[in-house]
């Protein structure tokens, strides 16, 4: 609301401010002449002070059907009274729309006439609306890229961005940037949400301004596409980095077929014949031999959405394969050798350890020493290498379901045999079980190898993700029936029975061992000690050590026993022979039947489905998921090798086509 004007002629801010709000040009008449008796101006004196906005700026905002007749009289008085420039170009100075002119207001406001207007008065093309309401990272409102070019490009005004570059007043300058260094492309790449609508008009304002600024430059070096942002990426890269996976495709297949922009293609057809056809791409930015490529962006990238699904773009897939039929089969079938190497010296160094015995001059001893050595040196390999993955990309739980965690299994042998050496030589008995467990998980990561093939691949990526989806879920309930269930049987037992020799103990111990180590971690285990030399005479045989004077069956009294039955139980294999000694017998066959009826038939047999469905739902995303990690693995070694030898294996030709030098 603005109070009435008794005083026709005195003008305040609120009268010029009231015009321009209804749009009556008829309230500023006399204004021309206060404005010259009193040597005010509209640019510094006629504006609100807790903003900045103008009356210009209020004109705009206030459009009636297009139209607002003030703006052409306030345009008028200013350039009488010689404050035109300043006038138009005055910009918010509130923190929130910090650098918003009256150009950018008339853009928003989809004004191609006054746009034109405020263009042929003297309007900056360049001015740059910096607040926080504009700012991409503070997600507070709408990103444009600040400059008013980027603003009709991204609100899809084809016709004002015709004329903001090809103005016979102020040409706007495609290459200049913003506060985050993007330019018009970036922005665009900014925008784009995937969607085919959107994508169709992201795609075609992109080509659009691709076009005109080399039409308006070609006697230019400047390549628009070639100009990176703050963060060192060009548009593909940015596209790249944000999934933005419809633009992302749009450009690595863009293809103009007039003569006179023909060379900002990036797809060539090399031959046709009849439905058969052969292309050539640009593979500038894309491939390895240039520092933060594309490859390298989305591969390790791990936080970039539609990773897998980029890697099947050409000339991504070609690339790729490429590199795996060049060197990549040949290189991973030799590291795959050199770990079952490994892998068997470790297992027999294992085997055949000497628990704290002095080291004998025989060549058993010497041979065993070596692969001890070679075990604990694989080790810090192995670590070194991870921890160096990790700096570069930390391990991401969300992204688990993608890049597997053959990286953390690594991790985890190589530290457990570490810490086990540690233990060994501070004479600690303990550093067994850590070896059995490093060696355990020495033999699962044999299936890191897998990705060298695409069923064996395919189906260890399907196991990972049920590994991290169903099964994870199941026990998750799992565990709190089993230790709950377990928890109320051990409260109802009476005692714990004692046995005066431990044959049984052993062969309770012995039976229930292999339900959670692998074999040959088991027989690592099984080694023999002094005790066990000791029970060999009464007919025992080599097992865990036991102390013969204080053994007893463990019973369910303990916990921990508990537990480890009712798990038998889930999968068929309890034992009721101790029923004798529960009390309230009612009650305890009541919760053993509804443990059953929960585990055994309810949750496996949902797993069992959940799983059948899975592997359906999971089918096709499986392939892409070990293609992204088969790919993971050919940039890995190819890290690994010497620049000279790397420069030999580049997949790309260096083709010409007219005046431009392509990669292909």
């Amino acid at each position: 609301r603005f109070p009435d004007n008794t005083d026709n002629t005195v003008f305040t801010r609120y009268d010029v401010f009231r015009a321009a709000s209804e749009g009556d040009a008829a309230q500023l008449n006399g204004l021309l002449e206060y404005l010259q008796d009193s040597k005010e101006r509209l640019s510094s004196d006629f504006i609100d002070e807790s903003n900045g906005k103008t009356a210009l700026i209020k004109a705009l905002l206030k459009l009636k059907d297009g139209k607002n007749d003030t703006i052409e009289v306030l345009i008028d008085i200013a350039e009488k009274t010689e404050d035109l420039y300043s006038f138009i170009n005055a910009a918010y100075t509130d923190d929130c729309y910090k650098g918003q002119t009256a150009l950018h207001v008339a853009i928003e406001r989809r004004a191609f006439d006054y746009v034109k207007l405020l263009v042929e008065k003297g309007a900056d093309v360049q001015a740059k609306a910096s607040g926080t309401f504009f700012q991409r990272n503070l997600k507070l409102g709408f990103y444009f890229g600040e400059l008013p070019l980027s603003l009709a490009a991204c609100t899809n005004q084809p016709e004002i961005v015709s004329f903001l570059m090809e103005n016979p007043y102020r040409k706007a300058d495609p290459t200049d940037k913003d506060t985050q260094g993007n330019t018009v492309l970036h922005t665009l790449v900014v925008i784009a949400d995937n969607t085919p609508e959107n994508t169709e008009i992201v795609a075609s304002m992109y080509d659009k301004i691709l076009v005109q600024h080399y039409k308006l430059n070609k006697d230019s070096n400047v390549q628009l596409e070639s100009i990176e942002n703050n963060n060192g990426l060009t548009p593909l890269k940015l596209a790249a980095k944000l999934g933005k996976i419809g633009l992302f495709r749009h450009i690595l297949n863009r293809e103009f077929t007039d003569k006179e922009t023909w060379r900002l293609s990036r797809k060539f057809i090399e031959w046709v014949y009849g439905p058969v056809h052969s292309s050539l791409y640009d593979t500038t930015f894309i491939d390895t031999n240039e520092d933060n490529s594309v490859l390298e962006i989305i591969i390790y990238g791990k936080d970039v959405p539609n990773r897998p699904e980029m890697l099947k773009i050409e000339p991504l897939h070609s690339l790729l394969q490429d590199k795996w039929n060049g060197f990549g089969s040949r290189f991973f079938l030799v590291r795959f050798i050199f770990y079952l190497m490994y892998l068997a010296i470790f297992t027999i160094v294992t085997f055949y350890r000497k628990d704290g015995k002095v080291l004998e001059n025989t060549p058993e001893d010497h041979l065993r020493c070596m692969g001890e050595i070679i075990s604990v040196l694989g080790a810090v390999w192995f670590l070194y290498k991870n921890i160096t993955t990790f700096k570069k990309n930390p391990p991401n739980l969300s992204n688990l379901f993608t890049d597997g965690f053959s990286e953390i299994l690594f991790f985890l042998q190589a530290i457990l045999l570490l810490v086990c050496v540690i233990l060994y030589f501070c004479g600690r008995r303990e550093y067994v079980g850590l070896l059995v467990l490093s060696l355990a998980l020495a033999w699962m990561n044999v299936l890191y190898y897998t990705r060298g093939s695409k069923e064996l691949g395919i189906y260890n990526v399907m196991m990972q993700r049920m590994i991290l989806g169903d099964l994870l879920r199941f026990l998750s309930v799992y565990m709190i029936l089993l230790f709950g269930f377990s928890a109320g049987n051990t409260t109802k037992y009476k005692y714990l029975q004692t046995y005066s020799d431990c044959v049984s103990c052993r062969l309770w111990l012995l039976s229930n061992m292999v339900y959670f180590f692998p074999s040959v971690a088991v027989c690592a285990l099984m080694k023999d000690s002094p005790e066990d030399e000791r029970n060999k005479n009464l007919g025992l045989g080599s097992s865990i050590v036991v102390n013969a004077t204080e053994c007893s069956k463990p019973s369910y009294n303990d916990i921990r026993f508990t537990i480890l039955e009712m798990f038998k139980f889930t999968i068929g294999m309890g034992d009721l022979q101790f029923a004798d000694n529960v009390e309230y017998m009612a009650v305890f066959y009541i919760l053993l039947i509804s443990y059953i009826v929960l585990t055994y038939i309810l949750m496996l047999n949902m797993l069992i489905a959940l799983m059948g469905f899975t592997v359906e739902r999971l089918s096709g995303q499986s392939e892409t998921i070990w293609n992204l990690q088969r790919a993971s693995t050919i940039l890995d070694m190819e890290r690994t090798l010497p620049q000279c030898l790397r420069s030999k294996l580049y997949s790309g030709l260096l083709d010409v086509f007219g005046l431009v030098s392509t990669v292909v």
